[in-house]
């Protein structure tokens, strides 16, 4: 008796072709494109969700729309490759909840998934989807992934290009000095020329007011 060969289901084959890129022959140079659809819900009370999805087949677009209880998100996207479908939500520290994702290739559903999360206020270094749930393909490598999200709470980097150089104390003239006169002239700068002040002259006296 001879093994028998796995059957293949309808089920099985409208995935495997979904999963199988279209290519492009001579008759039909346009490659096929792919309607998908992207489904978020957020299970318990959170705020600060970010919705991450690949929109075409270069780019990813990102939302962050107030996820309310029973509310479910649903967005769409035009693929060539519908392996290249993929998204993420996560939600900001204090909160906590249940996030549910699903991803539809032409009205069929490819992908699910449902994962308690709670981010921490300090996120993970070597895991940068710490505290998110990710639904199909990663979009670490796409164009206009936005880059991991502060946490509330947690001062930003400073740009060591934005700090002010300090001031040299001698370069600056002192501002103590009484109005209407000038600064020492010991006090300025060696490359700053000394003020002109005009000499003063003591005016003629007038004979009638003498006293004899």
């Amino acid at each position: 008796m001879g093994r028998q060969r796995p059957s293949i289901t309808a089920g099985t084959a409208a995935t495997l072709a979904l999963l199988t890129p279209a290519v492009a022959t001579a008759d039909d140079p346009v490659p096929q494109q792919h309607n998908v659809i992207y489904r978020a819900r957020v299970d318990g009370v959170a705020r600060g969700a970010l919705i991450t999805y690949r929109i075409n087949d270069a780019q990813v677009n990102s939302a962050d729309p107030t996820m309310l209880p029973g509310r479910t998100f649903e967005t769409t996207g035009v693929l060539t490759n519908p392996a290249e479908a993929g998204m993420r939500i996560s939600i900001q520290w204090p909160y906590s909840a249940n996030l549910h994702c699903e991803i539809l290739v032409d009205d069929q559903l490819l992908v699910q998934a449902s994962q308690f999360i709670g981010p921490r206020l300090t996120p993970a270094k070597d895991d940068p989807d710490y505290g998110a749930i990710v639904c199909g393909a990663p979009l670490s490598n796409a164009l206009g992934a936005p880059a991991p999200a502060t946490p509330a709470g947690v001062p930003a980097p400073v740009d060591p290009a934005a700090v002010p150089a300090p001031v040299d104390p001698a370069a600056v003239p002192p501002t103590d000095a009484p109005p209407g006169e000038a600064p020492p002239l010991d006090s300025l700068p060696l490359d700053v020329p000394p003020l002109d002040v005009p000499p003063q002259t003591e005016a003629p006296l007038d004979p009638g007011m003498l006293v004899s």
